[in-house]
């Protein structure tokens, strides 16, 4: 049986009145500040040590909370209510990073004050994501999760490359201090944004009484490795990002010395990957009615590899940005249609774990990937990055198959709304299909 070509309806965009044109609202101002805050800290900390490998820390606390913390985020967000958590962190580090930019501005900033901010922020980003995550299901019908998340991706990579970049230095220009403190400004008005949701929220079902966070955060675990689908795509996931980190931690060396774009090679090369992923929004929900969620996340695999091949053999700066374009914009297809397959996966009570183990699975590869990046430019020259980005994203077409398989030809497939469909020998229950949604917390490959 093939997979139903329809991934959700005509007309079916979510309204903007309500709970869904305020999560908008916040995931965009958070992106404006997220955006500015990231590209004054590495210039902060190079003004505050001299020592590489304390810079990389800085970078490195973006990662090692999630690998830590990241299952207990998960599993502390399926007990809370989702929305108060979501503001109850905002408010948390919008104080941290305003008191960090009191530290900057009267002189009192230190590389190790630096270290903790980022691993805090990022710590309470583990419980802000993962509720964040299991949130959209409710306030969206399931046959306009497609749209929705393609509107909520697409309007923080426009904020974040239209608005929040090309601000950045603006900001820098009237103190070290000034883009932290509009970041933490973001926080608080983001978190004004949310608090208001109580009103349009259904009661949360039930935990039970003797239900330990241990044996919560293996329900999660057993669902991710348990379902063909979920296991596949977190598998091709964690690959990706693997490959990308690859890229990433070496571009400036791609830009300069392979591709000899000069002093702006690597700000053109990010630009054109931020314009592209806004095409890319605009692109997969069409693109997902044509095909299906789980095609349109092959096809965009697929592409990415070609255009990797094409970086790593471009001739000069217009075809390397033109690549790097279209795999920013088929970047953003796979996240939107990824993310729209796992929360028609996952039942609501499991969304936060289920998309804390994955997450913490797809970031397990980013500082391997990064490393490894560094080593083949050390052992082949600054051309190689590409190239094994390539393999690794060839890799994860191949990780993903299965998963494809299984919702093209399984015994449920796909209904008609793209959500996939429980039997009676998936639910225990009566042979009447039953659909299932939830939310993923997909890494971006």
């Amino acid at each position: 049986m093939g997979e139903t070509v329809v991934g959700e309806a005509r007309g079916s965009a979510p309204a903007w009145r309500g709970g869904f044109g305020r999560l908008w609202g916040a995931a965009a101002v958070s992106s404006f500040g997220d955006a500015v805050r990231v590209a004054a800290l590495p210039l902060l900390a190079t003004t505050l040590t001299r020592e590489p490998l304390l810079i990389a820390a800085v970078s490195a606390c973006g990662y090692l909370p999630w690998l830590l913390l990241g299952l207990l985020g998960g599993a502390l967000a399926d007990r809370v209510d989702q929305r108060r958590a979501m503001v109850a962190v905002d408010l948390v580090r919008g104080a941290l990073v305003a008191a960090f930019a009191l530290a900057v501005a009267t002189g009192h900033a230190s590389i190790g004050l630096l270290l903790v901010l980022a691993f805090a922020l990022t710590s309470m980003e583990t419980l802000f994501d993962n509720a964040a995550t299991a949130l959209l299901p409710v306030l969206v019908p399931p046959e306009r999760l497609g749209s929705a998340n393609s509107r909520l991706m697409t309007g923080q990579q426009l904020v974040k490359t239209v608005v929040g970049l090309p601000a950045a230095p603006l900001l820098l220009a009237g103190g070290a201090a000034l883009p932290f403190a509009t970041d933490a400004a973001s926080y608080l008005l983001a978190a004004a944004l949310v608090a208001p949701l109580r009103r349009v929220l259904p009661a949360r079902p039930p935990r039970p009484a003797a239900s330990t966070l241990r044996a919560e955060i293996g329900d999660g675990l057993r669902t991710l490795g348990g379902d063909r689908v979920l296991r596949g795509l977190c598998a091709a996931t964690t690959l990706c990002n693997v490959g990308v980190a690859s890229l990433v931690a070496t571009l400036v060396l791609v830009s300069g010395r392979h591709l000899r774009l000069g002093d702006g090679g690597y700000a053109l090369l990010l630009t054109a990957y931020g314009v592209g992923g806004i095409g890319g929004g605009l692109l997969a929900t069409p693109l997902a009615r044509r095909l299906g969620q789980a095609r349109a996340v092959l096809l965009a695999g697929a592409g990415q590899i070609l255009c990797l091949l094409v970086l790593g053999l471009a001739p000069g700066g217009l075809v390397a940005g033109a690549a790097f374009a279209v795999f920013g914009c088929l970047g953003m297809v796979w996240n939107v249609s990824s993310r729209t397959l796992m929360q028609r996966a996952v039942r609501r009570e499991l969304l936060g774990r289920v998309s804390a183990a994955f997450r913490t699975c797809a970031v397990a590869g980013a500082p391997f990937g990064a490393l490894l990046g560094g080593a083949v430019v050390r052992w082949w020259g600054p051309g190689a990055p590409p190239f094994l980005a390539a393999a690794f994203f060839a890799l994860s077409v191949l990780a993903l198959l299965p998963a494809v398989r299984a919702v093209a030809g399984g015994p449920a497939g796909e209904s008609g709304d793209g959500s996939r469909l429980l039997t009676k020998k998936d639910t225990g229950g009566a042979g009447v299909p039953v659909s299932r949604s939830g939310q993923d917390a997909s890494g971006d490959p």
